[in-house]
C-alpha cells in the first residue's frame, strides 16, 4: 500500500512536469535536489571520461546558497565556474552568446528568485544555447531550473521551461516539510548519485521513501496548478494595494524587483534602518518575514539584493515578504498597519 501511494504522487508530479513517472527522483527537500542535480551532473561526466577542468558551468549569481556551494566545491576540484551577467533585472542574453564556451556543460537558474520575487526567462535562455549548440555543431547545454518558488505562478513543466533538470519543495507549496524532488526531461541526461547505501528512487538517491510527504507534495502542486490563474490575478491586486499604503506611509521605501516579478513575493528596502531589528519586531507581532535567505543567516544584508541592485545599502535595509492562496485581506492590512509603526519606532529610536 505504501509503495502505491509513493507511485500514485511520483506519476502525478510526473505528469504536471510532462515527464515519465521514472524522471521523478523525491529528495528531502530543494536543498538536495539542487546538490544532486549540480554535483550529479557534473559527476556524470566524469564518469563518462570527461576531464573536471573541460567542464564550464554558467550560473545565476543570486542563486540560493545550496547552488552556489555546490558550484563552488566543484570549483575546488578544477570545474570552470562564471557568473551569468544581470542587466536592468535580467538575464543578458546578449552578454551569455559570448560566456558560452565549447566547455560550457551545464547552465543553472533560478524560475524565480526565493529573495526578490525576481522572474527569470529560462525559455529564452534555452534559444541562445540551442542557437549556440548549432553554430558550434556542440552536444546539448543543460539547463538546471531552481523552480521551489515556482509553482503557484508558473508551471514547471520542462518543455515549457526548456530544462532538462529542475528542482521543487514542498514546503514552498503549502505541502509538508521535509520532502522535495529532482526532475529530470528524460534518462538521457546524465546524473549520478552523490550519496550512496541503498538502491531507492532507481539508484540515485538512498534512503527511507516518505509516501505520506510524497502524497500530500503532490496535491499540493495540483492545488497550485488548478488555481494559478485565479491566484495571480488575487496576489497582484494584494500586492498593489499593499506597495499603495506602505508608499503613503514610508515615502523612501524602494522596492527591488527584476525586470519581471511575481505578486506574491515582495521585496523593499528601508534605507537607514535596522531591517534586523524590525524583524524581531514583527516576529513578536506574529508576522514572519525576513531580511535575505535562511540559509544564509551569516551574511550582512541580503546577497540577491546586493547583486540585482548594485546597492550596499538596500541590500543591507531589505524585508522580505511574501504571502500565499490562504493570506486574507485583512491579514495583509494588518501586516501593514504593524509594518509601518515599526519603522516609525525604528526612527523614533535610532540605535
Amino acid at each position: 500500500r505504501a509503495k502505491s501511494v509513493l507511485e500514485d504522487a511520483r506519476l502525478a508530479i510526473a505528469r504536471l512536469a510532462g515527464v515519465k513517472r521514472e524522471n521523478v527522483v523525491f529528495t528531502s527537500g530543494a536543498t538536495e535536489a539542487n546538490n544532486m542535480a549540480i554535483r550529479g551532473h557534473v559527476q556524470a561526466l566524469a564518469e563518462s571520461g570527461r576531464a573536471l577542468s573541460s567542464i564550464h558551468i554558467l550560473y545565476l549569481p543570486s542563486a540560493h546558497a545550496s547552488v552556489m556551494e555546490s558550484i563552488q566545491s566543484l570549483e575546488r576540484y578544477g570545474v570552470l565556474a562564471e557568473p551569468l551577467v544581470i542587466t536592468d533585472g535580467a538575464v543578458d542574453l546578449n552578454a551569455l552568446k559570448s560566456q558560452i564556451r565549447t566547455e560550457t556543460a551545464l547552465v543553472a537558474v533560478d524560475v524565480v528568485c526565493g529573495e526578490t520575487g525576481t522572474r527569470y526567462a529560462v525559455r529564452d535562455i534555452r534559444r541562445v544555447l540551442d542557437a549556440a549548440r548549432k553554430e558550434s555543431r556542440a552536444g546539448r547545454i543543460m539547463i538546471f531550473a531552481d523552480a521551489s518558488q515556482a509553482p503557484f505562478v508558473e508551471s514547471f513543466e520542462l518543455t515549457h521551461l526548456g530544462a532538462d533538470l529542475l528542482s521543487l519543495d514542498a514546503q514552498k507549496v503549502g505541502g509538508v516539510r521535509g520532502i522535495g524532488a529532482l526532475i529530470r526531461a528524460n534518462v538521457s541526461v546524465p546524473l549520478s548519485p552523490i550519496m550512496h547505501g541503498g538502491g531507492q528512487e532507481d539508484g540515485l538517491r538512498p534512503g527511507t521513501e516518505q509516501p505520506a510527504l510524497a502524497a500530500a507534495f503532490a496535491i499540493a502542486l495540483q492545488e497550485a496548478n488548478a488555481t494559478r490563474g485565479s491566484f495571480i490575478a488575487h496576489a497582484t491586486e494584494q500586492q498593489t494595494r499593499l506597495l499603495t499604503t506602505l508608499a503613503k506611509a514610508i515615502p523612501d521605501m524602494v522596492v527591488n524587483e527584476g525586470k519581471e516579478h511575481v505578486p506574491h513575493i515582495l521585496n523593499v528596502s528601508f534605507p537607514g534602518r535596522d531591517t534586523d531589528y524590525a524583524v524581531m519586531i514583527l516576529s513578536k507581532e506574529g508576522y514572519a518575514v525576513s531580511t535575505k535567505s535562511a540559509c544564509e543567516t551569516n551574511e550582512e544584508g541580503s546577497r540577491a539584493v546586493e547583486l540585482l541592485t548594485g546597492d550596499r545599502e538596500r541590500a543591507r535595509s531589505t524585508l522580505r515578504i511574501s504571502w500565499g492562496p490562504s493570506t486574507k485581506e485583512r491579514e495583509l492590512s494588518g501586516f501593514a498597519r504593524v509594518l509601518i509603526r515599526t519603522i516609525n519606532f525604528l526612527d523614533s529610536n535610532p540605535l
